[in-house]
């Protein structure tokens, strides 16, 4: 979510700050601390990060989200429409699948994958967008607005307001969408329009600062259905929220089939949704070690990847304070990720605090690590996996050997490949 196109290097919010010229006055200002994991003192704050950095003209549609959303979450019949359709329509539970021939391959942990590449649309985002659909539907608008980098959100999106009967305009980057032509398609065919957005890189951040300024434009009849733990509060906890069922069916599944916890949950980080969904409820379960793998691109120079803790500072941007990859000038720099998904900037303030914490580990996964992952899961367990969370296999193929034969690893598979057979054909060869 861009106020501006470009972000400012910033001091962290010192416990007593009060609101400044860079927060709108009406903006609460963090009381945490860095040792603060989860549960901040002010809502929206995960320690020192998130909160509110928007114009004026967008806090009464935020305060109006918060307020329906904090209603919906206490309304049994809000809760069991959203259970009802993440079961017949998206297609929860789904499995958590014993990786055999891979686990073989690789010798040392037992990999489990969670199979969110099963539900509808392909992706985890379903689980959001449902969510968010239905608070729209309770806030009586009927127009939605979206960005979308690999474009399974603007899918999910096109999906529900195609389900619901809204308007739905969905901005994705050129860059992106020559990428992605398969996803643009898909919206279209949903009755969706796609803008294309031109500037800058022509990738999920200039999309999200086109939402944006069509949100600020049309705010009292839009609403902006943002696809990652990003952006101003209520969004980084309430997308969260809507994508714990990831994590709680993981738990129940392996420790009904394992008999234990994992001794590993590993899942790929772009904004972060698929990881903090699948994260959350283990945190509390120390001996479980949660690791996020950013996009490692093809190279370490600023520009070259979109590893936020590899080369980020706290920064300002789109909404939120959280990790961001910035020039010493405090501008935006570019990001390069085979994975058009994880080919954003910043990243959400949950895990930012979580890495400061130490709570979870931040690592990543080059474009070469990710193909390859991608050729070995298809080829020992038939599933073809999106490049996103490719980068989480890539990561368990380093660890799993030299972990002992009793340990359990799950790898959550956000996405299917479908979307990306394009690219693959441009990168791999096959023989």
């Amino acid at each position: 979510m861009a106020t501006v196109p470009r972000t400012t290097k910033v001091k962290i919010p010192a416990p007593s700050t009060s609101s400044g010229q860079a927060l709108s006055q009406r903006t609460r200002e963090g009381r945490g601390t860095r040792r603060v994991l989860v549960s901040a003192p002010e809502p929206g704050r995960f320690g020192v990060y998130g909160g509110r950095y928007v114009p004026e003209t967008l806090m009464a549609a935020l305060d109006e989200l918060e307020r329906e959303y904090e209603r919906a979450k206490r309304d049994p019949k809000f809760q069991k429409r959203l259970d009802e359709l993440l079961r017949t329509y998206a297609g929860r539970p789904t499995a958590l699948t014993f990786a055999r021939r891979l686990t073989q391959k690789l010798g040392g942990a037992k990999i489990y994958l969670k199979r969110e590449d099963l539900l509808h649309t392909g992706a985890h985002k379903i689980n959001n967008c449902l969510g968010q659909a239905l608070l729209v539907e309770r806030m009586g608008k009927r127009r939605v607005i979206a960005e979308t980098g690999a474009g399974q959100h603007g899918v999910a999106t096109a999906t529900v307001c195609a389900l619901l009967g809204f308007e739905c305009v969905v901005y994705m980057g050129t860059e992106d969408m020559r990428r992605q032509e398969l996803n643009v398609f898909r919206m279209r065919l949903l009755g969706a329009e796609v803008r294309g957005v031109e500037s800058g890189s022509r990738t999920l951040k200039d999309a999200i600062n086109e939402a944006m300024r069509d949100w600020v434009t049309n705010v009292r009849t839009t609403h902006y259905l943002l696809g990652s733990v990003l952006g101003a509060h209520p969004y980084p906890t309430m997308v969260r929220d809507f994508h714990r069922v990831i994590g709680r069916e993981a738990r129940a599944q392996i420790l009904k089939g394992e008999g234990k916890l994992p001794a590993a949950v590993i899942a790929c980080v772009g904004g972060g949704s698929n990881a903090i969904g699948i994260f959350y409820e283990f945190i509390k379960d120390k001996k479980v070690r949660l690791i996020g793998v950013e996009a490692g691109g093809r190279g370490e120079a600023l520009g070259e990847h979109a590893a936020r803790f590899r080369g980020g500072s706290p920064g300002v941007l789109q909404g939120t304070f959280s990790y961001v990859l910035q020039d010493s000038a405090g501008q935006i720099a570019n990001t390069h990720s085979v994975s058009a998904g994880l080919d954003y900037p910043s990243i959400g303030p949950e895990h930012a605090a979580l890495k400061d914490v130490g709570r979870a580990e931040y690592v990543s996964a080059s474009d070469a690590e990710a193909l390859e992952a991608t050729t070995l899961l298809a080829r020992t367990e038939g599933i073809i996996p999106a490049l996103e969370s490719a980068h989480a296999v890539a990561e368990v193929m380093k660890r799993a050997p030299k972990m002992r034969k009793s340990d359990v690893v799950i790898v959550n598979v956000s996405g299917r490949g479908d979307k990306d057979i394009g690219i693959m054909r441009e990168n791999l060869k096959l023989d």
